[in-house]
């Protein structure tokens, strides 16, 4: 019988690229949707091609809790989400944790998106510098940016990834910036955590476009030798009904111990990174917007709340 290695890796611990087996794929002529959810009862994949109806059941693969279905390929665009039935009888709808694209809030649902990785990158000359550039001997002067708010049209829509590129990345080479650092632009619900409370931590938010349109903003401020990091929030995720909160039912991304689970100041939950399938999710995470997206860094986010035990508690 053939050993599933992406699963048993992840379970190790060990799987550093886990958004390549989890999530929504085209395998060949049909559609591959994997979740871990190892406290539920069941699990279905349920979305427009249903009419969000009772879904696609879906089959437990692994005992750690992956669950498994295929489906014909989906057209760009459809929304999903998870319908997981938990043991004590509740019904959820969650969000893919891996998913690629996410509407745009206050709605909710995944979103298949085939064009994530298509983009065609001009950057090749500017990442093969990047190994001999001398990053210790050199200046470098970082503009701290929020998307949402740097510039917005008069009647307080956003700008587009795409407008952004036109004036954000010519106004930083102006000013003499070597590196725009974005506030977090991975998918989240409340504006006013400018980002700090993530959802959809493989998805870029679709409060600027697309996927595609996110790659065209990095390959631009490549293109104008500026460097891209983004903020990075590994700590803790806050507790929105379709998120990573208690995802199957029970505490699972979060500690298990009502003694280090919460985070009360912030209204959020500490992620669980003794937990070999969360250390997965994260670490795969970093891996993916500097592989995908060839974001050049990473500042990560409260890291004193994951180095320290007593953080934020009583003693």
């Amino acid at each position: 019988m053939a050993v599933n290695l992406p699963a048993y890796y992840f379970h190790q611990g060990t799987n550093y690229k886990a958004y390549e087996y989890f999530g929504a794929h085209v395998s060949g002529e049909k559609m591959t949707f994997r979740v871990w959810a190892p406290n539920a009862e069941s699990v279905s994949l349920c979305g427009d091609f249903d009419s969000w109806g009772e879904g696609i059941p879906m089959c437990r693969i692994t005992d750690g809790g992956i669950w498994e279905t295929f489906t014909d390929i989906l057209p760009e665009g459809t929304r999903y989400k998870f319908r997981i039935r938990t043991t004590d009888g509740r019904e959820l709808m969650k969000a893919d944790p891996y998913a690629f694209f996410a509407e745009k809030p206050p709605e909710t649902a995944s979103v298949v998106c085939h064009s994530a990785f298509s983009y065609e990158w001009g950057d090749a000359a500017y990442l093969s510098s990047r190994p001999r550039a001398d990053e210790y001997g050199r200046p470098i002067n970082v503009y701290e940016v929020h998307l949402g708010s740097w510039k917005r049209h008069e009647d307080n829509s956003y700008y587009s990834y795409t407008e952004l590129a036109d004036e954000l990345i010519p106004y930083a080479k102006q000013m003499g910036y070597t590196h725009i650092e974005l506030m977090p632009i991975a998918e989240h619900p409340f504006d006013g955590s400018w980002g700090y409370q993530v959802t959809g931590y493989y998805a870029p938010t679709s409060r600027f476009g697309t996927p595609e349109d996110f790659c065209a903003f990095v390959d631009a401020a490549h293109g104008a030798g500026i460097g891209i990091i983004l903020d990075w929030v590994p700590a803790h995720f806050p507790k929105d009904a379709h998120g990573l909160y208690e995802f199957d039912g029970q505490p699972l991304y979060e500690y298990q111990g009502w003694d280090k689970m919460e985070h009360k100041v912030w209204g959020t939950r500490f992620f669980d990174l003794g937990r070999n399938e969360v250390q997965c999710f994260l670490i795969s995470n970093a891996v993916y917007w500097c592989e995908k997206y060839h974001v050049d860094g990473l500042r990560t986010d409260a890291v004193s709340s994951m180095l320290y035990l007593d953080y934020d508690r009583e003693a």
